[in-house]
C-alpha cells in the first residue's frame, strides 16, 4: 500500500510549461491533461493481471492491450519503438517478461504455466500525454520467494514516490529505493531505471534505483517520472535473449517489476496511474 497522497496539483498559474536544458516541467493544468492516460494505462494493466491466468497466451494478452488501445482511441507507445538497444522496432504493444525475463520480454507464443512469475510493462499517449506503468503477478500456485520479491519491488517504488517531492532531490528517490534493496540483500542494476515522462515515453532525468540522499537534480513542481525499481533473486546481471529485445537474468533467477508515472507538486506526488 502506498503511503503517499493523491491530492490534487496547485493552482494553474497560466504560464506554459518550460524546460531547462532537457528537462521538462509541467502546468498544474497540464498535469490534470495527463491524467487520462494514467487512468487508461492503470486500466489496461488492471484488464492483464485479471486475464494472466494458467494457459493464457502472451499474444492473446497483448491482443487484449491492442484492443483497449483501439477502443480508447489511443496510441501504443510500443509498436514502433526502436532504440539503440532493440534489434528491429518492438512490433507488440506490450511488455511481458516471464520468470528469469525481467524487462522489454517481447510477446510470442507461449502459454503460461502453473507458478510462472509475469511482469507486465505498458506505455500508452492518450491525447497527446504519456503514461508508463508495469506490475508484477503470479500465475496459478505461487512461490514463496517470489511473493516475497514482488512485495520488495512494490516496497521499493513506494519508498522511491515517497521521496518525489518538491524540495528533494533525484538522488532522494534513487536512495529510497535503493536503501530496500540493500535491506533486502538484493543487487541493483544501474543500467535500465525510471526516466521522465510527458510527450514521449522516455525522456530526462534518468533515474537510477540506487543513488545518494541529497545529490542530483533539485526536484521542482511539474516534474513527471516514472519511477522503476526492478530486481532479481541473486543477480543484477542481465543478457539479451536472442529475439533481440527481452532482457534475462544471467543466473536463470526471476525477477520482478514496478513502475509508476509520479508527477511532483508543491504538495503530495501524485501517482498518476494508480490502480483503484
Amino acid at each position: 500500500m502506498f503511503t503517499v497522497g493523491r491530492g490534487g496539483p496547485a493552482a494553474d498559474t497560466g504560464k506554459p510549461s518550460y524546460s531547462a536544458g532537457v528537462i521538462e516541467y509541467r502546468t498544474p493544468a497540464e498535469l490534470e491533461e495527463m491524467r487520462p492516460a494514467g487512468r487508461f494505462v492503470a486500466d489496461v494493466l488492471t484488464a492483464l493481471a485479471d486475464e494472466a491466468k494458467v494457459g493464457s497466451n502472451l499474444l492473446d494478452l497483448d491482443a487484449l492491450a491492442h484492443d483497449m488501445i483501439k477502443k480508447r482511441g489511443a496510441e501504443s507507445c510500443y509498436i514502433d519503438y526502436h532504440p539503440s538497444f532493440g534489434a528491429m522496432p518492438f512490433g507488440k504493444v506490450l511488455c511481458i517478461s516471464v520468470n528469469d525475463a525481467v524487462l522489454h520480454g517481447l510477446p510470442h507464443d507461449y502459454d503460461l504455466a502453473d507458478g510462472d512469475l509475469v511482469s507486465f510493462d505498458f506505455a500508452a499517449s492518450v491525447d497527446g500525454w504519456v503514461a508508463d506503468s508495469a506490475l508484477t503477478v503470479i500465475v496459478g500456485e505461487p512461490r514463496p520467494a517470489d511473493q516475497r520479491l514482488i512485495e520488495i519491488t512494490n516496497e521499493a517504488l513506494a519508498a522511491g514516490i515517497a521521496q518525489a517531492r518538491s524540495g528533494n532531490r533525484l538522488g532522494d528517490v534513487s536512495a529510497a529505493i535503493g536503501a530496500v534493496a540493500k535491506q533486502n540483500r538484493l543487487k541493483v542494476n544501474l543500467e535500465f531505471g525510471g526516466h521522465g515522462v510527458g510527450h514521449t515515453m522516455h525522456g530526462d532525468p534518468h533515474v537510477p534505483n540506487n543513488g545518494r540522499r541529497g545529490k542530483g537534480l533539485p526536484l521542482r513542481p511539474g516534474l513527471v517520472l516514472a519511477v522503476e525499481p526492478w530486481f532479481l533473486h541473486t543477480t543484477d546481471r542481465i543478457y539479451t535473449d536472442p529475439d533481440g529485445w527481452t532482457l534475462r537474468s544471467v543466473d536463470g533467477s526471476r525477477g520482478a517489476h514496478a513502475e509508476h508515472t509520479v508527477a511532483i507538486t508543491e504538495s503530495d506526488p501524485i501517482i498518476l496511474t494508480a490502480r483503484d
